[in-house]
């Protein structure tokens, strides 16, 4: 049931014009990945569903913060109305870019190491769960690949002068974006 409405979750994701509300979705699909993992309760299971949930927490975080810099500048989370910020702010589509490969998880990343230990557990607990989890890492990839071309690429709808990026924005998903590859580096400090 859990990896049910992670898939469900992720559809929802699909629908939304919303950036915030695309991002919060995609946290509880993500959270039903470790709640099934919690259910399982091997140790691979909960190895995964810890790293998974440490991987998350950075990776949605920076997720928002990216959201927020857009709204500060557009005035607006509707995707369509964001579009064109890579001619604007090309340093922040950078951390778009690898927010969202963090996202749908690529290797090395420790949100590809949790769910890989997540994904291993489902399939030796029952074999058919891969299919729903095969389901659930392609729409998560789809969601987070339209997220990212509907607010950054394409020509600009902004009519205003829009302000240069901040030290402290940068500061901010350095922040973010560090400690996990750090912790993916050396996993063990999580798992």
């Amino acid at each position: 049931l859990a990896l049910w409405r992670a898939t469900l979750a992720n559809l929802t994701c699909l629908q939304q014009t919303d950036l915030k509300s695309l991002i919060a979705y995609s946290s509880i699909s993500h959270m039903g990945l470790v709640i099934a993992a919690i259910l399982i309760q091997t140790q691979w299971s909960l190895a995964g569903a810890m790293a998974l949930m440490i991987a998350h927490g950075f990776t949605s975080s920076a997720l928002f913060c990216l959201a927020n810099t857009a709204y500060e500048r557009t005035k607006t989370r509707i995707m369509i109305l964001t579009r064109g910020l890579h001619n604007i702010l090309p340093m922040i589509t950078t951390w778009w870019l690898l927010t969202n490969l963090m996202n749908i998880a690529t290797p090395p990343t420790m949100n590809f190491t949790g769910e890989l230990l997540i994904a291993s557990s489902l399939f030796n607990w029952c074999p058919t769960t891969i299919i729903i989890f095969g389901v659930s890492m392609l729409i998560t990839a789809s969601y987070s690949l339209h997220m990212f071309l509907s607010t950054q690429m394409g020509t600009t709808t902004l009519n205003t002068y829009t302000t240069p990026t901040h030290s402290r924005e940068h500061l901010l998903m350095i922040l973010h974006i560090l400690p996990l590859i750090l912790i993916s580096l050396k996993p063990e400090l999580v798992i």
